[in-house]
């Protein structure tokens, strides 16, 4: 990737600022009201953003043993596109895949989409932020259905409100390349 990871960071924080981080009245998906709101989904839809955050994640877990990388559908989405994308073009690929709320109920019903995962895998769990970690804690407990281990995750920004300790409690060490603080919040 040849990028140092400190100019990459300074980058992804200066397009969230710019472009992610909304002031006013919100409603979080954890039910939570707020006074700010960081869309996610803005820059990892975007052709930078997308770059940066994977090149961030794919230098943080370079050296784990891992055998994929997903998380919950929206958040995860554009992210393990891009890390897969990026993965393959540094020539060190990693599978991904997408953990849905449910099942489907046609097709070949699985929860968990993309290539097959073998039993015993280990996979590290992403999303774009996190509040209470609720997502990332049903995306683990899809996993263990399935019998695959996500003992870490990673969020882009971590909002300090109780996701870490959550899924702690769940065995799952949470990584953010950012937290609020970063935005003076």
């Amino acid at each position: 990737m040849g990028n140092d990871i400190k100019e990459l960071k300074a980058q992804l924080l200066a397009l969230l600022n710019k472009e992610a981080l909304k002031r006013g009245k919100f409603r979080l998906s954890s039910g939570k009201a707020s006074n700010y709101y960081l869309d996610g989904r803005v820059i990892t839809l975007e052709p930078k953003g997308a770059y940066l955050v994977a090149s961030i994640i794919l230098e943080t877990f370079k050296d784990k043993k891992i055998d994929a990388l997903g998380g919950p559908t929206l958040g995860a989405d554009p992210i393990v596109g891009a890390v897969a994308l990026l993965s393959h073009i540094n020539n060190v690929p990693l599978k991904t895949f997408i953990v849905r709320k449910a099942a489907k109920e046609h097709g070949t019903a699985r929860q968990v989409e993309g290539p097959e995962l073998a039993k015993g895998s280990r996979v590290i769990l992403v999303d774009d932020v996190a509040t209470s970690g609720s997502a990332l804690i049903e995306a683990k407990h899809a996993l263990d259905k399935l019998g695959i281990t996500a003992d870490t995750a990673m969020v882009i920004v971590d909002r300090c409100e109780g996701a870490k300790e959550n899924l702690a409690r769940e065995g799952i060490s949470l990584e953010s390349i950012f937290t609020i603080k970063d935005f003076g919040l």
